[in-house]
């Protein structure tokens, strides 16, 4: 567990134990031992491992005992305590923009509301305004903002980066079996939604049993719901892990591997579609190859008929298609280019050449500008902006004029000293809620980079949401839209706001609009992103990050564009350094 992880799950033992109603010294406790980790330099693993933890501001003994036991099993006894006696619906509600542990108490003993359905019915029955310190507005946004979090597409499923981090532990752990040859990701996981239901995978083995009887005893399976013997000779079993979270197995031979893997990938709408194109040629797919009576196929098996493909690009060519990446497989036109050969050649990590959306520790970051420099260039970018965030956002420790001057000679003199990787200064700087921004034009035009973000007023109607970011993009000092529709995976679906009017203004004003890597948001998502590729409008795939290990999340960036269609001519930042200068206007 990184820093960031250790002190979400201390400020969410203490939201619990407020909630509670619990000492509130104790309380005190776990959220001043988050905030001192969240500024922490050091690693608390490295920390631990040297036996300095009790040296930690903020860190009692025991808070330090905790600490430990996330180090070494990822969570703590008392907090898996305390989330079994709260009804998982009162988390849910308390991750409600606008309510916290208090106020969920209130609904709570005095309404009896206990999940989200029990909060928007009694916000539209209008039972929560005549509680204590409520009233119509207040309601109004609670209700707005329960809504948001229902019809959010991600609701009650797992973003991408966790399921991707369960995919890599149970694969890690069926892979030491001597029955299964290999563990491949198959279904949304493969294709990289940014949200997925179940995770599938694929074991490769020529024991079909026993590699089953090894995924069903792994180490942190909570629940078996079954094991099947599927169609066509593929064994099948479920298991619910740690977390609550499904995981699929499907076992095949190693040659049909490609059959099972396209089947299983999906989409459905595209099997569908490519269902339409084999019959057409007189054939049917299923998970183990093509079937076609009266008619030999190369690879065809004796035994029932069935032709199996080793590997996917077969399977594709054989139907006359190239080979089509798993991004883009949901039926939005792929299978035409597929058989035309108009396929994208898709961005890839490899294209970027930078990053120009980063925090320092100015502002709420890990990192000093100089460590941000180093860790950049070990990466091979030419280029990082440096934009930490202004006043308004103050629990970001937003910089005033006066530190942003600062914060500019700092990077000037990095600049100086070092060589091989640019610097550029910048801001994230807040749309405040009539669309004027939180800098001065006289304090931006200062900088190499404006990134301008709604971090505030998200409850805004739609007409005043879309008129303050389009006066933001009229600016003639922003460069950037960051995070455009203000989303956050489990939290928000983000504001209501006409994205193509967005878009239009980004296009006239000649401004970027960013795919946001952070996994908690990916924002823009990939239908945005392709419709801002339809219409012209320039993308930069930023990470946000706020520690060296966030760099790597550039490939959840990656994953959405590819998902767009995006090919390294739709990005910014795959330019070198001296374009992407002309393109910043520096």
């Amino acid at each position: 567990m990184d820093n960031a992880e250790i002190a979400d799950i201390l400020s969410r033992m203490a939201r619990l134990l407020e909630f509670k109603g619990e000492n509130p010294f104790k309380i005190a406790a776990y959220e001043k031992a988050a905030r001192s980790i969240k500024r922490l330099e050091a690693d608390l693993s490295s920390i631990h491992q040297e036996g300095r933890l009790s040296g930690v501001p903020g860190v009692g003994k025991a808070i330090e005992d905790k600490i430990e036991e996330m180090l070494t099993t990822g969570t703590f006894e008392a907090y898996e305590r305390t989330v079994a006696e709260i009804p998982r619906g009162i988390i849910e509600i308390m991750d409600i923009s606008g309510i916290g542990p208090k106020t969920a108490r209130v609904l709570y003993e005095r309404l009896g509301i206990v999940s989200i359905g029990d909060l928007i019915k009694a916000a539209e029955e209008h039972r929560i305004r005549r509680l204590p310190r409520m009233g119509p507005k207040q309601e109004e946004r609670i209700l707005r903002a329960a809504r948001s979090r229902v019809q959010s597409s991600d609701f009650r499923r797992t973003p991408l980066a966790v399921a991707t981090a369960i995919a890599r532990q149970v694969t890690e752990e069926l892979s030491s079996s001597p029955y299964i040859m290999k563990v491949l990701p198959a279904g949304s996981l493969r294709r990289r939604k940014e949200t997925v239901g179940n995770i599938d995978l694929i074991a490769l083995s020529d024991e079909p049993e026993k590699a089953i009887d090894a995924f069903m005893h792994a180490g942190k399976v909570t629940q078996a719901p079954g094991r099947w013997d599927a169609d066509e000779g593929n064994a099948h079993a479920a298991i619910i892990y740690e977390g609550n979270i499904r995981v699929d197995l499907y076992v095949g031979p190693e040659s049909y591997c490609g059959s099972l893997m396209q089947y299983l990938t999906g989409s459905k709408e595209h099997n569908i579609h490519l269902h339409e194109v084999a019959r057409a040629r007189g054939y049917s797919i299923s998970r183990s190859g093509m079937i076609y009576e009266g008619k030999q196929i190369e690879n065809e098996r004796p035994d029932n008929g069935v032709a199996g493909f080793a590997t996917e690009a077969a399977l594709y060519g054989f139907l006359g298609l190239e080979y089509l990446p798993p991004e883009i497989r949901e039926d939005r036109g792929e299978i035409e280019a597929g058989l035309d050969g108009r396929l994208p050649a898709l961005i890839e990590r490899k294209d970027i050449k930078g990053d120009l959306h980063v925090h320092s520790r100015w502002s709420d970051g890990r990192n000093t500008i100089e460590e941000l420099a180093l860790h950049a260039g070990g990466l091979g970018y030419e280029y990082i902006a440096i934009t930490d965030h202004s006043p308004s956002t103050g629990v970001a420790n937003g910089l005033s004029e006066e530190r942003l001057l600062e914060h500019i000679r700092e990077i000037e003199d990095i600049n100086e000293r070092k060589e091989g990787i640019r610097l550029l200064s910048g801001t994230e700087c807040d749309i405040l809620s009539d669309g004027r921004l939180d800098y001065s034009n006289r304090v931006l035009e200062g900088l190499d980079i404006v990134v301008a973000a709604v971090h505030a007023g998200l409850e805004q109607d739609r007409k005043s949401m879309t008129k303050r970011v389009v006066a933001a993009l009229e600016n003639e000092h922003v460069d950037i839209l960051a995070h455009p529709t203000g989303r956050k995976f489990g939290k928000r679906s983000g504001y209501d706001i006409d994205m193509e009017e967005v878009m239009q203004a980004a296009f006239d004003n000649d401004k970027v609009l960013e795919i946001n890597s952070s996994p908690s948001r990916l924002d823009l998502n990939d239908r945005h992103a392709r419709m801002a590729k339809e219409m012209g409008v320039k993308i930069a795939i930023n990470t946000d990050t706020h520690s060296l290990a966030h760099f790597d999340n550039i490939s959840y960036g990656i994953d959405v564009a590819r998902r767009a269609w995006l090919e390294p001519a739709d990005v910014v930042n795959t330019r070198g350094l001296k374009e992407i200068g002309s393109i910043l206007r520096m």
